[in-house]
């Protein structure tokens, strides 16, 4: 029985599906359009004909990749109370990262051409969306929302760092990561001053200073 031929979105998919593993194997620059097309079981004229390039495959497994990503945290944490909000984001994250491997790869060591990294442009979005969330929370606490940038900076590339620190370790298991990450974001959170200060260094360096002061004297003497 002769073999059903793909539709047009059928074949587009199934390109996008082989560019996206090639891509992550190998790298934009690393794959010719030959092996991509080789890999589908098609002509070079036929990727041509969805994408017009390689580039042009590479941005759209770029583009799906980055909405999917996207949308898969900043829907985990917009509602609901803090310490959920967290957890929901950072299991979210990590459970991409499980299952979406390839994807991630691909967003996070590849570029598009003439643009800055993907992963970065997503974390950016990220960190706007959590620092938005944050100053309404600082208000309602009368705490500085002015620095709610900053705090959203800190909590996004906590998350951020240990999700890239996890694709290659994978160990502990997901749940456990998500739950210590959680525990130090949320406390830190939680536990807040209104006027943070850094304590100790004055003390240090003014018990530096009294040491060199006296050694000096004892020369001296």
């Amino acid at each position: 029985m002769a073999r059903r031929r793909m539709t047009a979105p059928q074949r587009r998919d199934q390109l996008i599906g082989v560019g996206r593993q090639a891509f992550a194997e190998r790298g934009l620059d690393g794959i010719s359009m030959e092996e991509i097309a080789a890999r589908a079981g098609v002509s070079k004229p036929v990727v041509y004909e969805h994408f017009g390039s390689k580039e042009g495959l590479y941005q759209e497994v770029v583009r799906l990749e980055m909405a999917r990503l996207e949308h898969t945290i900043t829907s985990n944490i917009q509602a609901g109370p803090w310490r959920d909000r967290i957890e929901r984001g950072v299991l979210a994250l990590l459970t991409y990262v499980e299952g979406e491997t390839d994807g991630f790869v691909i967003l996070a060591h590849g570029q598009l051409p003439g643009e800055g990294r993907t992963y970065s442009t997503i974390l950016n979005r990220v960190t706007a969306e959590v620092s938005y969330l944050l100053g309404e929370a600082f208000k309602h606490r009368g705490l500085d929302e002015s620095m709610a940038g900053l705090y959203g900076q800190a909590l996004v590339g906590t998350v951020s760092n240990s999700a890239l620190w996890w694709l290659d370790e994978r160990t502990p298991d997901k749940h456990t990561v998500a739950a210590h990450i959680s525990n130090l974001c949320w406390n830190g959170l939680r536990g807040m001053e209104a006027q943070p200060r850094v304590y100790g260094s004055g003390e240090a360096s003014e018990s530096a200073s009294d040491e060199t002061s006296g050694e000096t004297a004892e020369r001296d003497a």
